[in-house]
């Protein structure tokens, strides 16, 4: 059986589009350097898996499994977080369907941002802050999930994800990670999020 090979995606923008607030060469290094690893790695751990069955030797699958968890939710997560992105000057919030959902669960927009801006600022280490629908009552949580994979809910769709690694800022902000949360905001390509809160389906 051919193991799948999973590729690094083109962004859907160039690589200077969200300049200022994201420059050319963080937005390089972030996408070309540390989205490549995950991509990499992934398919590094398939290939080990492929050549144990092969060979009919031990692996270690709790190993594997572990960091495979890792690794192809980094790759998932960033493409998500590319396509969560558009170059400034679009809307800067949300309306109609997905307007009505956050001020139903948050109270207002304000609101939310608040939550959302406090689970991403307060990830300790490495993490992300996420909006997610529970598709089995349609309802709005905000998750933070360390790492790419600890505290993730099975049943809650992904809408927008933020990343926090050091790496997704760091040539720009320094250590200033409150900074760059406020700059992401006005990034936030809501059309796109808007469209897979249509969806609803998991």
């Amino acid at each position: 059986m051919e193991n799948k090979i999973y590729t690094l995606p083109e962004l859907p923008y160039a690589y200077d589009a969200l300049a200022p607030l994201i420059s050319e060469e963080q937005l390089r290094l972030h996408h070309q350097k540390h989205h490549q690893a995950y991509v990499t790695n992934s398919n590094n751990l398939l290939a080990k898996l492929a050549k144990s069955r092969a060979e009919n030797t031990e692996a270690d699958i709790k190993a594997i499994s572990k960091e495979f968890s890792f690794n192809l939710s980094g790759h998932i997560l960033h493409m998500m977080f590319w396509h969560s992105l558009r170059p400034a000057g679009g809307k800067t919030a949300p309306d109609e369907e997905l307007a009505n959902a956050i001020n139903l669960e948050f109270g207002s927009f304000a609101r939310f941002k608040k939550e959302f801006t406090q689970a991403a600022a307060g990830c300790e280490g490495s993490g992300w802050a996420a909006l997610a629908l529970d598709t089995l009552d349609n309802r709005l949580f905000i998750l933070q999930i360390e790492k790419h994979n600890v505290n993730l809910v099975p049943q809650l769709k992904l809408l927008l994800v933020l990343d926090v690694w050091e790496h997704a800022y760091y040539l720009d902000y320094k250590n200033d990670r409150a900074k760059f949360i406020e700059a992401a905001f006005s990034l936030i390509d809501w059309t796109n999020i808007e469209s897979r809160f249509a969806r609803k389906a998991a």
